[in-house]
């Protein structure tokens, strides 16, 4: 798995050992650094790699909760009847990368 990801990832092996670390021990990361140190690319890497399904979402001033998990909106079919159908939000992933949380 390392080589792999170090084929996308240079120069932050510690990081990638860390993060692999906490993902197979059933935990979260948190990723903190300046842009340009490959967070967003790590973790498109991991779930590429590992066979996850992984979303992002960016977090803004105007994100609402129904942006992270989902809303229930208002159907009717063919025989005019109305019904409501849940529509899930990035959150209902395996890997979710949280961009800018600190916004």
């Amino acid at each position: 798995m390392k080589a792999e990801i170090g084929r996308v990832i240079f120069g932050q092996e510690n990081v990638v050992e860390e993060v692999l670390i906490a993902l197979l021990a059933g935990g979260h990361a948190l990723l903190v650094g300046v842009p340009g140190l490959a967070k967003t690319r790590l973790a498109e890497t991991l779930g590429t790699v590992l066979g996850l399904t992984e979303k992002r979402i960016q977090f803004t001033p105007d994100l609402m909760p129904a942006d992270i998990i989902g809303s229930e909106v208002l159907e009717e079919d063919s025989g005019g009847r109305q019904h409501f159908r849940f529509i899930e939000g990035p959150i209902f992933t395996q890997l979710l990368m949280a961009d800018e949380i600190n916004r």
